[in-house]
């Protein structure tokens, strides 16, 4: 479940009174106005919002990419901006997956060395049974040994959405993951994410600006002018 403020058994992420100002005096911009909220483990759920309105500082803050002007973030009860840099880049690598519209694959690599990239980069050894299952489970066994421009643009999405499951992260945030897609395949990324964040436990906090999208989450956090405007269930 989703609690604004409090403690929750079996929390992975704390959102505490987190904002984020950009400029001064004239030039102030409020992008994220003191917002809290909790997640569990294994929820997928949708901060949805309009263009300008904060989500993707939002997210971007929680995954330690921004640094907030004031408040904390804890992910698995650590405060990921109490971190050193070189820590705050290993913990990421470890614990918070990535999903993003563009993809981020690299060109010269193919799809398995794509996937197991950031296990590789954490000097971690790759669980290549695990690994197997999750490319055969979202359909891109066949192609492991393909390059990036050898996919169609709803493979390369699967990719990075293997990649970001294959370290095992307590959480995976997806920034828009279907924006380059067109509407069948969007419908089927879809799908897929809610399936493995059921079948993998996987925690997940997708930003959109789809309302109909956002509502294949269990709970959605209703964005406007850098503060939670509702949460629906």
């Amino acid at each position: 479940m989703i609690i604004l403020g409090g403690e929750v058994e079996g929390l992975i992420l704390k959102i505490d009174n987190v904002t984020k100002i950009y400029g001064k005096d004239e030039t102030k911009v409020v992008a994220i106005d003191n917002i809290s909220f909790n997640v569990e483990k294994g929820e997928f759920i949708s901060i949805l919002g309009t263009s300008g309105s904060g989500k993707s500082t939002l997210l971007y803050m929680i995954g330690g990419l921004e640094i907030p002007t004031n408040g904390r973030v804890f992910i698995d009860g650590k405060n990921i901006f109490d971190m050193s840099d070189d820590m705050a880049v290993s913990f990421r690598r470890e614990h918070i997956g990535f999903v993003f519209q563009n993809f981020n694959l690299i060109s010269m690599l193919n799809v398995y060395e794509n996937i197991v990239l950031p296990i590789r980069l954490a000097n971690k050894k790759e669980n290549k049974t695990f690994i197997h299952d999750i490319m055969n489970r979202i359909g891109i066994e066949d192609k492991k040994l393909s390059y990036p421009n050898q996919l169609s643009g709803g493979q390369q999405q699967r990719v990075a959405i293997a990649r970001a499951i294959a370290s095992k992260p307590n959480i995976i945030l997806a920034d828009e993951p279907t924006g380059n897609l067109d509407s069948k395949t969007e419908s089927e990324v879809m799908k897929l994410l809610v399936e493995l964040c059921e079948e993998y436990n996987q925690t997940i906090l997708m930003i959109t600006h789809n309302e109909n999208l956002a509502k294949m989450a269990k709970r959605i956090i209703f964005i406007e002018d850098g503060k939670i405007k509702h949460v629906e269930e």
